[in-house]
């Protein structure tokens, strides 16, 4: 059942119903075409999503998955990662959803550098609800929410991971199928937090950060050398936004994953754990 030979084989009965022409439909396949070059079987990976239109994933990609509340993401994926640290955890939301309602928890999640990968729609507009001003939306932006125009400036998702200590940041453009692919199997080989910003149109509410304007303005950093191993040049790099805009790897760090220092998890998953010869009767009696 979860043998994985091609694409075919992580496709389920039910098909996205996004907007045609959407950038999820190229991550959609970009997440099924990591999975397989990983040679990973589909039992041992589970997809964690939040609410927008990237929630959906979980029912659109035949391996484990759990669909959770807005800006919740992080959280049900750790504690998934916690209760068997051999599953390979994949989480995905859009910018709303963990730039807005998720903030905190990307912060945390990221300085406690859980092994899972972090994969963000960013569109820069909530699209499930038609077209709201979203954190990454640019200044000035015009929607059903700001229809003079943004007045906020937009946060930096890049700028924010790597101050929050995350060990490996990228962004991807979900124009560039190859190279999204590449950068989505570092972030799930990456043995710690491995955050990735992946800039999406949404070809139906924002007509201003669409496919022409981002091919006129991405370019590689690894074309230009850039050293992911400073943090320092990262973080300049990271503010660079406007008529150049750089994808791929900002930075690749190495320390302790939060798992590797749980004693309990040295001795396997603990969803493996023998608990049937533990007696919880005196602790039961301070709450009962």
């Amino acid at each position: 059942m979860f043998s994985l030979v091609e694409l075919s084989d992580l496709q389920t009965t039910g098909l996205p119903s996004w907007c045609p022409g959407c950038g999820n439909f190229s991550i959609w396949q970009v997440i099924k075409m990591a999975v397989i070059e990983l040679d990973l079987n589909a039992k041992d990976v589970v997809i964690v999503s939040g609410i927008g239109c990237s929630g959906k994933y979980p029912y659109w990609i035949k391996t484990y998955g759990f669909h959770s509340i807005h800006g919740r993401t992080l959280p049900v994926a750790t504690g998934i990662r916690l209760a068997n640290h051999d599953l390979k955890v994949i989480a995905i939301g859009g910018d709303g959803d963990g730039y807005s309602e998720g903030t905190n928890h990307v912060l945390h999640a990221a300085r406690r550098n859980v092994d899972m990968a972090y994969l963000v729609c960013n569109n820069q507009i909530y699209g499930l609800t038609t077209g709201q001003v979203s954190p990454t939306s640019l200044r000035g932006t015009k929607t059903k929410t700001t229809p003079i125009g943004s007045f906020e400036w937009p946060i930096n998702p890049i700028s924010i991971a790597l101050a929050a200590g995350a060990s490996f940041v990228a962004r991807g453009f979900a124009g560039d199928v190859r190279h999204l692919t590449d950068l989505i199997i570092k972030a799930i080989t990456h043995e710690g937090f491995g955050f990735l910003d992946m800039l999406q149109p949404c070809v139906t509410f924002n007509k201003v950060n669409t496919y022409k304007f981002f091919r006129e303005r991405v370019y590689k950093l690894q074309d230009e050398n850039h050293d992911t191993n400073d943090a320092i040049k990262a973080y300049k790099k990271s503010l660079e936004w406007g008529e150049r805009i750089p994808i791929g790897i900002f930075y690749d760090g190495k320390k302790p994953t939060y798992e590797s220092q749980i004693s309990q998890l040295s001795k396997g998953p603990l969803s493996e754990h023998d608990i049937s010869d533990i007696d919880i009767s005196s602790e039961m009696k301070n709450f009962v």
